[in-house]
């Protein structure tokens, strides 16, 4: 089984993968369409030439390097950003197990324009994560990072009677620090995983909002409304 995340980010993306590698029947790959955005876009990132050198920058690529894992290890998790599913068929989706993860935009935008400042749609995924649930014809999990803070175990144990695999209370805590399959981007953007030992609780962020992305808010604000209603609750 390939379970493959498409999430938004500034998440709880990394945390999830964590727990993946912590569950004891996963192997798990983590961001590999990232060199592939990064040179179809020019955007630039922190590290971006070390992330294209370190991974394929094209979709054959990509889908082989998840493929041959695949066939080394029965079940892979796919840690993937929303965004970075771009100008390409989703055809190969068909075969995986999808999951979007998401979170309030209002806590999205706020965290990511203190790495990237003045966000655009296109960089913060919650429209892209809307189109690809249509194109999956809503045939798909949803994982909403606020409900999964809220209690973890309730939310994972849902999960995986979904896919019908075990569910391990193993994969909530960890040791501090990297793993090896982090990408090379890690020290850009892991700092708070590498220091947490677990999927914790939820913290209060006193972060102001930047008031210039107002409009970028209120166009998130339907998307994201629409995929919450069909997500995982923390109280079932």
């Amino acid at each position: 089984m390939i379970i493959n995340l498409i999430s938004s980010p500034r998440n709880i993306s990394t945390a999830t993968m964590y727990a993946f590698a912590n569950h004891g029947q996963f192997k798990v790959i983590d961001e590999p369409f990232y060199a592939y955005y990064l040179n179809l876009t020019g955007i630039k990132h922190p590290g971006r030439e070390e992330i294209i050198k370190s991974q394929p920058v094209n979709i054959p690529g990509v889908l082989k390097w998840i493929d041959e894992l695949h066939e080394q290890h029965e079940h892979v998790f796919v840690k993937n950003m929303a965004h970075h599913l771009i100008d390409t068929s989703l055809d190969f989706l068909h075969d995986y197990v999808n999951v979007l993860l998401i979170r309030d935009p209002k806590e999205l935008i706020t965290s990511f324009a203190k790495v990237i400042p003045n966000p655009k749609m296109s960089d913060i995924g919650i429209q892209r994560q809307f189109e690809i649930y249509e194109f999956l014809s809503k045939e798909c999990i949803i994982l909403d990072s606020n409900e999964t803070l809220k209690n973890p175990e309730g939310i994972f144990t849902q999960f995986f009677a979904k896919v019908g695999i075990q569910y391990n209370p193993q994969m909530l805590h960890w040791t501090p620090g990297a793993i090896p399959e982090d990408g090379v981007w890690a020290k850009y953007w892991y700092e708070n995983v590498h220091a947490s030992s677990g999927m914790g609780m939820k913290k209060n962020n006193t972060s102001p909002f930047p008031e210039n992305s107002l409009d970028l808010l209120n166009e998130s604000l339907p998307y994201y409304e629409q995929l919450k209603e069909k997500a995982l609750k923390a109280d079932q």
